[in-house]
């Protein structure tokens, strides 16, 4: 008897792509689209949650000859990431929307659908992997063999005990143009759809403007202050800036000067030279273990503190509540965020 696996699909090339390689596998294949946001008034659709995106998933479900569906997670949605997004904002703290959504729709509801549905399996587009660690003697996440598109640490909130459940068919491709060939090759006509890079839920990539009419977030002007708490200039709002920012600032200086951190207490803005971004040291909390690990032992692994930037060697030990990450070489711009970091052994 076939495998029954219930596939995230985007209406995008990559899980499109992942429906074909399900099947050449042998797995019974359901193709499902999650509803997650509706547009606002006057708002542009989304490229992968809207209608579109459910019209394109079923065209090519059509084509394959699988079943879709579309199930509606709206309100989980607005509850666990959307408002999230909001708060983290005025809170002064930089989110990351994609890691929650993943967290509790998309390997969460998600996952619960599929056991409604009585599949052994779910499986996405996600550029990464899974495998059998005998080390660990369970299965463990793994990179991607497209090591610029690997999106594990988007992944890395996901339950451990539902790993060895889900299936990342594009975990073997090594180029993006190798899964728009095996769409062309299959005549699907997603196969030069471009790849989604913004936030679903803001248009335009403006941020400011969902703020300001979904979250009614009000920016207070404030001062531009150095670390010793000289005024240097005047902001108009906290969430215009972020750490390691240099442009936009406004302020004629000795040396060009760069966000260190934003101080939500007082209202401001702190600002310095380029050297005093760089820090060895973090805190994180809500660290997820999806490996056994001894909480009293210094762990050698290496980290990232945003998915753009390099893994970097350092050391890792609990203190208290909260784990602490040295670095062997100095990070530019540690930002506060609930989720601070991804480390890999």
């Amino acid at each position: 008897m076939k495998k029954k696996v219930l596939l995230g699909m985007s209406g995008g090339v990559d899980s499109s792509v992942s429906a074909i390689l399900l099947k050449q596998q042998g797995y019974d294949v359901i193709g499902c689209t999650m509803r997650l946001w509706e547009p606002q008034e006057n708002q542009e659709e989304s490229s992968c949650c809207g209608n579109d995106a459910i019209y394109d998933a079923k065209r090519v479900c059509d084509r394959l000859e699988i079943p879709h569906y579309t199930i509606n997670c709206k309100q989980e949605f607005k509850e666990k990431v959307v408002d999230y997004f909001v708060t983290e904002y005025k809170q002064a703290r930089t989110p990351n929307p994609c890691v929650e959504c993943n967290r509790y729709l998309k390997f969460g509801a998600f996952y619960e659908k599929a056991k409604q549905l009585q599949c052994d399996y779910i499986a996405t587009g996600h550029y990464a992997g899974v495998e059998f660690s005998k080390k660990y003697n369970q299965y463990v996440l793994k990179k991607s063999k497209e090591e610029k598109k690997d999106q594990t640490y988007f992944l890395y909130t996901i339950s451990k005990e539902i790993v060895e459940h889900i299936l990342f068919p594009l975990q073997d491709c090594h180029q993006k143009e190798e899964i728009r060939k095996i769409a062309k090759q299959n005549n699907l006509e997603v196969a030069s759809k471009k790849d989604s890079q913004e936030i679903c839920f803001i248009p335009n990539d403006n941020y400011q403007e969902f703020l300001k009419q979904y979250g009614n977030h009000k920016n207070k002007a404030g001062n531009i202050v150095l670390k010793s708490g000289k005024i240097v200039g005047k902001h108009q709002g906290l969430t215009n800036y972020t750490v390691g920012q240099r442009k936009g600032l406004g302020i004629s200086y000795q040396e060009p000067l760069y966000v260190l951190a934003l101080n939500q207490e007082r209202n401001e803005v702190v600002v310095g030279v380029k050297k005093d971004l760089y820090h060895k040291q973090l805190y994180a909390k809500d660290v997820n273990w999806m490996v056994p690990h001894e909480s009293q032992k210094e762990i050698q692994c290496k980290a990232k503190i945003r998915y753009r930037a390099k893994e970097a060697d350092c050391i890792v030990s609990q203190e208290a509540d909260k784990t602490k990450v040295v670095f062997e070489e100095e990070q530019r711009a540690i930002t506060p965020r609930t989720i601070d970091c991804f480390l890999r052994q």
